[in-house]
């Protein structure tokens, strides 16, 4: 061990900071498998005091941070690089609910905690916490505040950004910014706290977070529903949008390769095929039976091609199984190039037509899996392949998505709705993102970390 080693496990205890390759396996690698680096070691501080004392110590010595949460960056955002330089902080011992405020709908929870627990710590008190993710066993708060994560609920409850009511955040000198405020209005200047929101741990170390909470619903209705064309599912949004407002949670469409996947690896889990699946969920307050003679009254009064309105919390179950299994299929499959990128909801239909077409007639026959977050415009569109045996998937990649994302701002959309840049796409952020916004972000990371030591050779 040398003397750096020593001084790191000073802070946080011999045990708690990781140099043994087998330790640190599931720390090096992203979730995909496409970035593996060699840290200096990962160290894992139980508070804020050692994470301050951590960072100080770093940045006294030039050595680089990497933030880690769960580990469930798609993008390769908390993977360190391969100089043996850099220290992985991970936050996994610091898992405190710190305060509950139930009156005033208000968690403040350490950013070790993992969404879940989170989501369970708001239901005892009968409150709801709505980020809703794939991933939300694993991945933690402070990695879903650094990539302002999104998921299932974001047409009702919004992003990661609105949810967040205060931060407590590490600074790359090692001061602590204290902004754990529980308002919801405070006009005495600048809301500093999100600059941290999204950045991908390049500004700061978020160490705590107090959050939002909401009224726990009592009813659901929940319901797979079959159209012929991603114009009529956005016709379908609308409608539901008019008539039941903000009661209307969840909206997903899910296309026919992606059913078709789903089905062959898990059989009769689809209850039919069509163009395009959609998954909806209205949730509300009050009696369970009312939300669901009302859902069935509007069903009535429209022309799905099929559907499925889910009779008991086993079918609601099924239905949402259904949707959160879709990745796990794919995968199945084999590669594919992943986008997560998002539109207007209303440009859609017109994106799937254009690009789709445009794809096609680069490499004929290639296969489009498209699903995702209709309802906010967060798309994941997903290539399988591009020629026969799919050998020469990534060789296509860069050309795949440059036809993708011409198409994505054709439409004024984004490449990264919800999953961030990380390593992935820093390339492409500076040819699509507006030079002045580019500046302004470059400028704050010279501000706070002129010594670029948190989060490097990401898109800052």
């Amino acid at each position: 061990m040398t003397d750096l080693h020593a001084r790191l496990a000073a802070i946080v205890g011999a045990a708690n900071l990781l140099t043994d390759p087998h330790d640190l396996a599931p720390a090096v690698t992203d979730m995909r498998g496409r970035y593996t680096g060699l840290p200096l070691a990962m160290a894992l501080p139980a508070s804020r005091d050692e994470v301050t004392a951590l960072v100080t110590l770093c940045a006294a010595e030039g050595i680089a941070i990497v933030p880690q949460g769960g580990n469930t960056s798609t993008c390769g955002a908390a993977t360190p690089d391969t100089s043996g330089r850099q220290l992985i902080i991970g936050l996994r011992r610091m898992q405190r609910v710190r305060h509950i405020d139930a009156a005033n709908l208000s968690i403040t929870v350490d950013a070790g905690c993992t969404l879940a627990q989170v989501q369970q710590a708001a239901a005892s008190v009968g409150r709801l916490f709505p980020l809703s993710l794939a991933s939300e066993g694993s991945c933690q708060i402070g990695g879903n505040l650094s990539t302002n994560a999104g998921g299932l609920a974001v047409l009702r409850y919004g992003t990661m950004r609105e949810l967040t009511l205060g931060l407590e955040v590490v600074l790359p000198d090692g001061t602590l910014l204290d902004a754990l405020s529980a308002l919801r209005k405070d006009t005495t200047g600048l809301d500093v706290k999100q600059l941290f929101i999204g950045a991908e741990g390049q500004l700061g170390l978020i160490t705590g977070a107090t959050l939002k909470l909401f009224a726990l619903p009592t009813a659901y209705s929940t319901a797979l529903l079959a159209v012929d064309s991603a114009e009529a599912a956005i016709a379908a949004l609308n409608a539901l949008q008019a008539r039941f407002g903000d009661r209307l949670t969840t909206f997903e469409m899910i296309s026919e390769p992606c059913q078709r996947i789903s089905e062959r690896h898990k059989p009769g889990c689809m209850p039919f095929f069509a163009p395009w699946a959609l998954l909806v969920e209205l949730s509300d307050g009050g009696e369970p039976a009312a939300l669901q003679a009302s859902f069935e009254q509007w069903l009535g009064g429209q022309d799905f091609h099929d559907g499925v309105l889910a009779q008991s919390e086993t079918e609601r179950a099924s239905l949402w199984q259904l949707r959160e299994d879709i990745s796990d299929m794919q995968k199945r499959e084999g590669p594919s190039i992943k986008h997560d990128i998002g539109v207007p909801s209303s440009a859609i239909p017109a994106f799937l037509a254009s690009c789709g077409a445009a794809l096609d007639a680069a490499f004929p026959g290639v296969r489009i899996v498209a699903f995702g977050h209709a309802g906010d415009g967060n798309l994941h569109y997903n290539i399988s392949y591009t020629r026969p045996g799919n050998a020469e998937l990534f060789t296509d990649e860069d050309a795949v998505n440059a036809i993708v994302y011409e198409h994505v701002y054709r439409y004024r959309g984004t490449l990264a709705a919800e999953h961030g840049i990380g390593q992935l796409k820093a390339h492409w952020l500076s040819q699509y993102k507006d030079p002045v916004a580019l500046a302004i972000m470059r400028g704050i990371k010279q501000q706070l970390d002129p010594h670029s030591i948190m989060n490097p050779g990401r898109w800052l």
